[in-house]
């Protein structure tokens, strides 16, 4: 369960570039930084739906 939080975190820090980058203007790195962040982000998400699913069986 820690990665998922970990995954969470780090998706979050680089949405967070995206807002600061978008804001000085530099919308190429706030378009990937966009992608990234949401690429942890759906990471987290599916490896949080497999361990929720797996709980049942405990």
């Amino acid at each position: 369960m820690r990665h998922v939080y970990v995954r969470g975190i780090i998706g979050l820090i680089w949405l967070m570039a995206a807002i600061v980058s978008g804001v000085s203007g530099s919308f190429e790195m706030s378009a990937l930084y966009v992608i990234l962040g949401g690429v942890f982000w759906h990471s987290a998400y599916t490896k949080w739906k497999n361990d929720k699913g797996s709980e049942g069986g405990r």
